[in-house]
């Protein structure tokens, strides 16, 4: 088998999401994992392409790393960078990925996140072994393994509550050898844990996720692991605590049967004053406070003239259409997860908002049934963003502006062309640092409609 060709050189510009430009004999290739300014060994893997193998030197702008576990904890990517660097270079790589769509002076930068540390009101903590046949560990995948779990118990993403309920839970699954679930032979009990905190209010909801079945649910003692959280000194106060069985062959927690041991299946929290109900596995920003930064920079580029309807789509726990609901005759909502669904119009009661209304189904299938013509369309899509063809429909209602919210920049740019096409012009951009010493990053445009040939 033919080796593959090792090579060092030194890392000269940075890409969305961390993909480095490295010269190295005269040559440049991409490597991903890097920062600019290190000199880095690296494999090629293409002509062009190479696999990072270790940091030879660090670059200049890097010093201590703010948290112990970053050389192996695979959840941030900046910790050995100042978080006004870090700030720098996210704007100057989402700066070059909108300069085709954009006038630079039309581009606002980047808004740091109110929080840089302990920010995060979700975390989903994983069950696994430090390294093979090693010790039970809670909390996030080493970094470049899929198998391999780092404890979390030192996380600056999140804070002290979050931190003292994985090592409660930890030390129960030790003190009982509880197994875990392995990827590989899909044998074990233990996948997940989720936790999620009310930053205005401090409720929090925990779920224990595992293997489904009675003999699994015999194996954790119910009364005990309640026990076991319900006794911590913690800041804020359980709300509820949840088990929650997953057979799902992918690392991702899915609900196939959902049990309340303790409390309620919600917990509260608050934005712009609004109160809103979440559940497990409502779409809410991971980021209490970068969200208002946010949700502040839609409400600004959605401008205060009065909008007939609004179609807010993607909308989750109906946040944003429930932000913008002043500005709106109607609001409309469409999210495909039921129980986000029922969680919007549970806050929209609880608000007392009467001009808005949510719709639980896919985007491309409920815009065919929707009657009303939109006079403004909110987007915050999933990663993946927008389905090719809802774009299509998105387009033939001819609206003057749209406001695209997007959590991954590679997607954005994408459907910026595919609006492009259909005569939306990018007027204006800003980003907001919601996922700090991570490569995310939140950016929020105004697409403005110069061709209305093609409105329904």
């Amino acid at each position: 088998m033919r080796k593959k060709k090792i090579l060092e050189g030194t890392v000269v510009s940075l890409a969305f999401p961390n993909v480095g430009t490295v010269e190295a004999e005269g040559e440049r290739y991409l490597v991903k994992g890097v920062l600019p300014g290190q000199r880095v060994r690296f494999a090629l893997k293409k002509r062009r392409e190479g696999t990072l193998l270790s940091v030879l030197e660090s670059s200049p702008e890097e010093g201590a790393a703010s948290c112990p576990a970053a050389d192996r904890c695979g959840g941030c990517f900046y910790r050995t960078l100042s978080y006004e660097k870090q700030l720098s270079l996210k704007e100057q790589m989402i700066r070059g990925m909108l300069e085709p769509f954009l006038p630079q002076d039309r581009y606002e930068g980047i808004l740091p996140s109110p929080c840089p540390d302990e920010y995060r009101n979700k975390m989903e903590f994983s069950f696994g072994d430090a390294f093979k046949e090693g010790p039970l560990s809670l909390g996030m995948h080493r970094k470049g393994s899929f198998y391999d779990i780092v404890t979390a118990d030192c996380c600056r993403n999140c804070d002290g509550d979050f931190r003292a309920v994985l090592s409660a839970v930890l030390s129960y699954a030790q003190e009982r050898d509880l197994s875990f679930y392995h990827k590989t032979t899909h044998e074990g009990l233990l996948r997940h844990l989720l936790v999620r905190k009310g930053a205005a209010t401090g409720e929090i909801l925990v779920a224990l996720v595992t293997v489904t079945g009675a003999e699994a649910r015999t194996q954790v003692d119910r009364e005990a692991f309640v026990q076991t959280l319900v006794s911590l000194p913690l800041d804020g106060k359980i709300s509820g605590i949840l088990w929650i069985g997953n057979d799902s062959v992918a690392d991702v927690i899915r609900p196939d049967e959902t049990e309340i041991w303790y409390g309620q299946d919600s917990f509260t929290d608050q934005l712009f004053g609004m109160a809103f109900t979440i559940t497990p596995f409502s779409f809410c920003q991971t980021n209490t406070r970068g969200a208002e930064v946010l949700y502040d920079a839609v409400r600004r580029y959605a401008g205060e003239d009065r909008a007939g309807v609004l179609f807010d789509l993607y909308c989750g726990t109906g946040t944003i259409t429930q932000i913008l609901s002043p500005i709106a005759g109607e609001a409309v909502g469409v999210e495909i997860v039921p129980e986000a669904v029922e969680a919007a119009r549970e806050n929209a009661r609880r608000n007392g908002l009467t001009n808005v209304r949510f719709l639980c189904g896919d985007v491309l299938a409920v815009l065919d049934t929707l009657a009303e013509k939109p006079d403004l369309i909110i987007l915050d899509p999933p990663r993946e963003g927008v389905h090719p063809k809802a774009v299509g429909k998105i387009i033939r209602y001819g609206v003057d502006r749209i406001i695209y919210v997007s959590c991954k920049p590679t997607s954005l740019v994408r459907d910026l062309a595919a609006f492009a096409e259909g005569g939306y012009e990018a007027e204006c951009a800003v980003s907001v640092d919601m996922f700090p010493w991570t490569t995310g990053i939140e950016t929020v445009v105004r697409l403005v409609n110069r061709n209305k040939e093609n409105c329904i």
